[in-house]
């Protein structure tokens, strides 16, 4: 079945999920997210246990319909199955996408880091549905030494991928610097702390959403 790629791609990172009342704001914020159109959303706990990333994930998975949500897990391409998630997006240091593909099979969403500077060589060839480039800015929510490529290197590498790779630009974007990288040639631009750190994160994906509404529409895979 085809999939759009929506334009904006939260990133809920664990570091924006309090401890105190855990179950109830995650259950809340699915729920609310799910209503204002989030279909495609990547859940990342890099340092927390693995019983917390299952029990989180439980909660995300019932509270966001599996007719409209795709929920991918950050690394854990092992778990996939077990979290009943849609997909799973790997970096250095993870399973090769190859394994990843492996793993969750070929109707599940498979997404890797396709470069900053320049895309990686021979990175086209994996067995991907996305690559995610950057970061585009600065960023405060995952740990990198990558410096930012800034617009310029979002044009630079949709000039290398071509017009059919679905590239997500990653790394300190705002909503006012969405647009850009949208019109520099990414297909998505992912979001964590500029949604997750709102007072209101699905008001604000809404937001987000209509005054995107002008940006050419997301890339299409067959799922």
């Amino acid at each position: 079945m085809p999939f759009s790629f929506p334009k904006v791609y939260p990133i809920l990172d664990a570091s924006t999920i309090p401890k105190t009342g855990r179950v109830e704001f995650l259950r809340r914020l699915g729920t609310e997210l799910a209503a204002a159109g989030v279909s495609l959303l990547e859940y990342r706990n890099k340092a927390g246990a693995e019983a917390e990333l299952l029990a989180d994930a439980a909660i995300l998975r019932a509270a966001m319909p599996t007719q409209t949500v795709k929920l991918i897990l950050d690394d854990r391409a092992d778990l996939v199955e077990q979290t009943g998630f849609d997909g799973v997006h790997v970096d250095a240091g993870d399973v090769s996408p190859r394994e990843a593909r492996r793993l969750v099979g070929a109707r599940r969403v498979v997404g890797t880091f396709g470069g900053g500077e320049a895309l990686l060589p021979g990175i086209l060839k994996e067995p991907v549905d996305y690559f995610s480039i950057g970061p585009v800015f600065a960023t405060t929510t995952k740990e990198t030494e990558k410096p930012p490529i800034g617009i310029e290197g979002v044009l630079r590498l949709r000039k290398q991928a071509g017009s059919d790779a679905v590239l997500v630009a990653v790394g300190g974007i705002t909503l006012a610097t969405a647009l850009g990288a949208l019109a520099a040639g990414a297909s998505v631009v992912a979001v964590s702390a500029a949604i997750f750190r709102a007072a209101d994160p699905a008001a604000e994906f809404s937001r987000w959403m209509e005054a995107l509404a002008v940006a050419p529409a997301g890339a299409t895979v067959s799922k």
